[in-house]
């Protein structure tokens, strides 16, 4: 999570969508660079809402704006299956290895997900609070140029990112079957994703 503060911006880090980029190439901007544990660089709006948009209240800043960006779900999905194939996790129950994604998708889409597949979801991630705490700039992940757009205007900055965290390449062929269970299963992640910009 990067808060900019003057700016009145905090730019939540959504997992697998190239947050850690931009934490490098604007963290010396940033007034508060939130980077362990990851329950806090990696905090959901609701989370926000709990700890730190009270602390900001406090000090003046009840008009900060959240900003976010989402992945096309199966590509996101792609990178934590590519992501979760690192041999750092092999023998781990949250290893992929040895599996096709299309297990991986399957065993995402059942109620009760085994340890390899709880990878969260984007829908929740930026699910509006009930006190009307919400993402004010949502991002599709592959609009990279109208975020860079974005953050350049509004940081005054010009944006040279680096990649970073960048998973192994596999195989991340679905069949039509599972695509269907996934855009059944999980229609808020896709409707959240349509709505972003």
């Amino acid at each position: 999570m990067l808060v900019f503060w003057k700016q009145r911006l905090v730019m939540l880090a959504v997992p697998k969508t190239g947050t850690s980029a931009y934490a490098t190439a604007l963290g010396p901007l940033a007034s508060m660079v939130v980077s362990d544990p990851p329950e806090l660089k990696h905090a959901p709006v609701y989370r926000y809402n709990r700890f730190f948009r009270p602390m900001f209240e406090k000090v003046g800043g009840a008009d900060m704006e959240l900003l976010a960006v989402i992945r096309e779900p199966i590509s996101w999905l792609g990178s934590w299956y590519r992501y979760r194939q690192r041999g750092f996790l092999d023998g781990r129950p949250t290893s992929t290895r040895d599996m096709t994604f299309d297990d991986f998708c399957q065993a995402y889409a059942q109620g009760d997900r085994p340890p390899f597949a709880n990878v969260g979801s984007q829908a929740k991630f930026v699910e509006p609070r009930p006190n009307g705490v919400s993402v004010t700039h949502l991002f599709k992940y592959e609009n990279q140029s109208g975020l860079i757009g974005f953050l350049e205007d509004r940081l005054g900055v010009t944006l040279d990112l680096p990649r970073e965290n960048v998973s192994p390449r596999r195989d991340t062929d679905l069949s039509a079957a599972t695509e269907e269970k996934l855009r059944r299963k999980c229609a808020e992640d896709f409707d959240v994703w349509e709505r972003a910009i």
